[in-house]
């Protein structure tokens, strides 16, 4: 089987590395295809998959517009020309291809439509199964649907997938079972991004005082950090960084997808932007599992009345564990149903309307 991967975002690199080894080792032919995003390229690079690039990104909403049409003329030629089976991705790109070619789309997405509102007009109407966790069956309804226990995060850091290293206390320079804390400053850029808002500089500030009395301060930022915060910066691998995110004391952001690596890794997760309240996979592990917290621009006090909180809380890691564990038990190892539904398709998909108990292999 011909597969292609279409990459949108650096975070999806890893969501299908794993997916892609296995479907090599399945003796597939499995091909990558990336825009011109610098930190993707690098990730595919750092672990070994070849790709094609096929054009830049633009941060303006027109320039995204006119992109789009070349995005889709270029894939449709390397669709053609390598004859491609099955399309897979976040990616509006895959959706609208399949529908001028053979190739069988399987779009992913798992964010609510009221976040990605072009991504639901413009991808999901043309995609040949849309991909979702299942905590967004209140608006993934229809026969092409396909629902999953489980988050994007879990195809590369589920237990099966992912063991932290402890060699990544020193290398950030902690001793073992002393407090240190995450920070991640999101660059707000995406086309769902527009209006948005995070931690303001001020902000920043406020909490990096704080937290700095308790242990050491770490922060990781999508493009360039202010001068005034370089001396927390870490050079930390990708590896390293899951690492060190699960042995963290406390993950504070802005950022969703390093909220929820955090949350799953069971790590305390606090976050502070626009989104808070729209994004289900979030607010389930905020209202249902307590691993993460949510908070409104405007809510920053209440943000750093939980901070302390959990700073006084010596078993916090032993309590993460627990509720971690309780999340894991209704959860799947994602990669591990993504081989399967695309090695057995079109089986698979009858298998997922028939078989009651499905998901029960990937747990």
């Amino acid at each position: 089987m011909n597969i292609l991967i279409d990459i949108c975002h650096p975070a999806h690199v890893h969501l299908f590395r794993n997916f892609i080894a296995i479907m090599k080792s399945k003796g597939h032919y499995v091909y990558v295809t990336v825009r011109d995003i610098p930190p993707a390229k690098e990730l595919l690079k750092l672990y070994n998959i070849r790709y094609i690039n096929y054009g830049s990104k633009s941060d303006s909403l027109i320039g995204k517009t006119l992109r789009q049409i070349k995005y889709d003329w270029d894939i449709r030629n390397i669709v053609k020309e390598l004859d491609i089976d099955i399309g897979i991705g976040t990616s509006i790109t895959i959706s609208h291809v399949s529908k001028i070619s053979k190739m069988v789309s399987f779009v992913l997405d798992d964010d609510d439509s009221e976040v990605e509102p072009l991504f639901a007009k413009f991808a999901h109407p043309f995609a040949d199964y849309l991909v979702s966790p299942d905590v967004l069956s209140h608006e993934r309804d229809k026969s092409n649907h396909v629902l999953y226990p489980g988050y994007h995060e879990l195809s590369y850091l589920h237990p099966k997938r992912f063991t932290p290293d402890d060699s990544i206390f020193d290398k950030i320079g902690v001793e073992r079972g002393e407090k240190y804390f995450i920070l991640r400053f999101n660059a707000f850029k995406a086309h769902h991004d527009i209006g948005a808002k995070g931690l303001s500089s001020a902000q920043k500030n406020q909490l990096i005082s704080l937290l700095s009395q308790f242990g050491k301060v770490i922060i990781t930022t999508e493009g360039a950090l202010n001068p005034e915060y370089s001396k927390y910066k870490f050079q930390l691998s990708p590896i390293e960084i899951f690492s060190a995110l699960a042995y963290a004391t406390l993950f504070i952001g802005d950022s969703q997808t390093m909220t929820n690596e955090a949350a799953v890794l069971g790590t305390p997760a606090l976050r502070l932007n626009s989104f808070v309240g729209k994004i289900s996979y979030l607010k389930e592990q905020e209202d249902k599992y307590k691993l993460a917290f949510g908070y409104l621009p405007n809510d920053f006090n209440n943000l750093i009345q939980k901070v302390r909180e959990l700073l006084r809380n010596n078993d916090i890691k032993y309590e993460w564990k627990i509720k971690r564990d309780k999340m894991l038990k209704d959860k799947i190892d994602v990669t591990d149903f993504l081989v399967n539904i695309i090695d057995n398709y079109p089986q698979s998909i009858r298998d997922i309307k028939n078989d009651t108990d499905y998901f029960g292999k990937f747990k």
